[in-house]
């Protein structure tokens, strides 16, 4: 846990908001909670946690998540819009902004790009106080490659003319489990994770 923990947690005060309950977790940024009687995912706003495959900092932010935000806890949503894929985009509070907490401790970058929603002068000084600290992803000098052009870079290597490995494509109802689905992402098959978030054929979770 980092040293700017009780930073956090001194200077935010629980938002009203939606409350849910967590269901999974399933990487860095994205969760599965229950509101109201029905399942959704919310991406956490505002930040960008290193995806599943960029090996070991994708896996230890999504088990720093679930240290956090354990099955059955109680969270307040504070919803910030839905995305292209239908997640519901959220601040997410369980007694502090997890979001700004997982930048203090180095476990995901400000996202920039989409920043206008959060208190934006918080998170670039949370993820700069990690970035002096050396914590997580800043343990590499200036960070590990940034998400959005990790995911970038994935498509631009995409075969151009459609070939797959194998010479084979997979539907996600076809294969059977999602660890199946995880091993032939990492074999090459991306276009099984169609919202670029490190994770293939969610729907198998």
């Amino acid at each position: 846990m980092g040293l700017g923990w009780l930073g956090v947690q001194a200077s935010l005060a629980q938002p009203q908001g939606v409350t849910a309950t967590v269901l999974s977790i399933g990487d860095g940024d994205t969760i599965r909670v229950r509101q109201s009687g029905r399942a959704m995912t919310v991406r956490l706003a505002c930040i960008d946690a290193p995806e599943t495959a960029q090996s070991p900092y994708g896996q230890e932010a999504r088990r720093y998540l679930q240290q956090r935000l354990p099955i059955g806890r109680e969270v307040v949503l504070a919803v910030k819009t839905t995305d292209r894929y239908g997640r519901t985009v959220a601040e997410v509070f369980s007694g502090v902004n997890i979001n700004l907490a997982m930048l203090e401790d180095g476990q995901a970058f400000a996202y920039r790009q989409y920043l206008g929603g959060c208190a934006a002068r918080e998170y670039l000084e949370a993820e700069e106080r990690a970035n002096r600290a050396g914590l997580g992803i800043w343990q590499v000098p200036d960070g590990i490659t940034r998400p959005w052009d990790f995911r970038r870079g994935r498509r631009s290597a995409a075969i151009p003319d459609g070939t797959t490995p194998g010479g084979r494509r997979y539907r996600c109802k076809e294969i059977g489990s999602y660890a199946r689905a995880q091993e032939l992402l990492r074999q090459g098959h991306t276009y099984l994770d169609s919202n670029g978030d490190g994770e293939a054929c969610e729907s198998l979770r």
